[in-house]
């Protein structure tokens, strides 16, 4: 059985997909193939759309195929259809938890860098890069590698916990 986890942003065209392109990438090299990787957005304004070509470039630039992508909206069927749920911002965590069918099915959100070992109470969101310049990119980028690299990790247990 497959285990699905979605990250999640704000529009679905700079970190949620650059942790789903990253995520993929890293469990193909663990050698996980029984964990599926989806990204969407709380906001539907860019429903469609391919990746910013700057999240674009700078996954590129890093050895990853960001060719794929079209962003999505975030809906309470998410809920129904991954098992983890990841939010990139508190911001976004609290749309996704607004639209949780029940109070138990909000125990499955977390924030994204919940798994970062660098992350702080006070630090623990992916900052959004899209206002910004490409510095933006290259720290979120090595925040999303870093934690890609725990999360994966810790695969195992997640997937062990869901079956007990």
């Amino acid at each position: 059985m497959t285990y699905r986890i979605a990250v999640v942003c704000l529009g679905n065209i700079c970190r949620s997909p650059m942790a789903h392109v990253v995520l993929e990438k890293k469990l193909e090299e663990a050698g996980v193939d029984d964990v599926e990787i989806v990204s969407s957005g709380t906001g539907g304004w860019h429903t469609g759309d391919p990746m910013d070509p700057r999240a674009a470039d700078r996954l590129t630039q890093a050895g990853y195929d960001a060719s794929r992508h079209v962003a999505r909206k975030f809906t309470t069927d998410w809920y129904a259809e991954n098992d983890l749920l990841l939010a990139m911002d508190e911001s976004n965590y609290a749309d996704m938890a607004e639209l949780a069918p029940t109070v138990a099915d909000t125990e499955r959100l977390r924030m994204f860098r919940s798994f970062d070992p660098q992350a702080t109470e006070q630090d623990i969101e992916v900052p959004d890069p899209w206002f910004g310049g490409e510095e933006g990119f290259v720290e979120v980028l090595a925040m999303i590698e870093r934690t890609s690299d725990a999360l994966v990790a810790e695969i195992p247990a997640l997937i062990a916990s869901r079956q007990s």
